[in-house]
């Protein structure tokens, strides 16, 4: 029996892993997002290998774009940051490599758009994605009626493929965006883009119970989350917050006016993690 435990452990996901933790902890863990290569690749280096130390329980690495639908202006203005010093995603998967050769055990999924992975070729992206340590996908705008292109191969590669649900997501959807998700779905607790409104906590209670019943996966709740009480109070319902407006908002409060990262950023940013993860902490499930 021992054997069998010790086999079936070592075929989790890292994803699975740390959800397990976090339901032997009896609580909700932190889902921090920022985007790869803001304001540069040395700052967004330097910010990265200081997230999960800060408190992240899972890292989301956001992939540059330039037309990210889904994404408010202070998302989109990190993007074009990136962009502009030359980010690319075959340098975010190298900025994988780094961060997984110094961390063997934290989760890191890749949010984005498709538009980048179908450029470079869903098959290939897939297995350089798991090879650099790339644990799952988040991508906006690929529905489950045409995700075979990507999720086939992900699925052959190890790859995770999260789901978002919103708050339009009825009881005839949920069935279709939870039928091939895997690692946890992600809630999108308010309708539009994000970073501008904040997430009502009784809707967010009322969308979680309702999830469960279609999916036993874990339930991560993301847009309109911005402070640690708003991140606790979805921690009572939800198995992760995700926070992300809020901290490339605060890198982008650390530049000065060329742009340019100034001395304070990457504590300021990592300061800011480490308070969301101290108020999910207050909360026991």
């Amino acid at each position: 029996m021992r054997e069998r435990g010790y086999w079936l452990a070592l075929a989790m996901s890292r994803i699975e892993k740390r959800f397990a933790a976090l339901k032997a902890e009896s609580r909700a863990g932190l889902i921090a997002y920022l985007v790869a290569g803001d304001p540069d690749l040395d700052t967004s280096t330097k910010l990265f290998e200081g997230v999960a130390a800060a408190g992240a329980d899972l890292i989301e690495i956001g992939m540059p774009f330039s037309d990210p639908m889904a994404d408010g202006p202070v998302i989109q203005a990190g993007g074009l940051r990136a962009l502009q010093n030359g980010m690319t995603l075959r340098k975010t998967l190298a900025l994988v490599r780094h961060l997984r050769a110094r961390d063997a055990d934290t989760p890191y999924v890749l949010m984005g758009y498709y538009n980048p992975i179908y450029r470079y070729g869903a098959e290939a992206f897939a297995e350089d994605a798991a090879a650099a340590g790339i644990d799952g996908l988040i991508i906006v705008d690929l529905p489950p009626e045409e995700e075979r292109e990507l999720a086939d191969p992900a699925e052959r590669a190890g790859l995770d493929l999260v789901r978002l649900a919103t708050p339009t997501s009825d009881e005839h959807r949920l069935p279709t965006i939870v039928k091939r998700a895997s690692g946890f779905v992600y809630y999108v607790a308010i309708a539009g883009i994000t970073g501008t409104r904040s997430a009502d906590a009784d809707n967010v209670h009322r969308a979680v119970s309702q999830l469960r019943r279609f999916t036993d996966l874990p339930i991560a709740v993301g847009f309109g989350i911005k402070t640690p009480e708003q991140a606790a109070e979805v921690a009572k319902a939800a198995d992760a917050a995700v926070v992300g407006t809020a901290l490339v908002d605060r890198l982008a409060q650390n530049l000065d006016s060329a742009g340019k990262p100034k001395p304070g950023l990457v504590d300021a940013v990592l300061a800011d993690i480490a308070a969301l993860a101290s108020g999910i902490r207050t909360v026991r499930k």
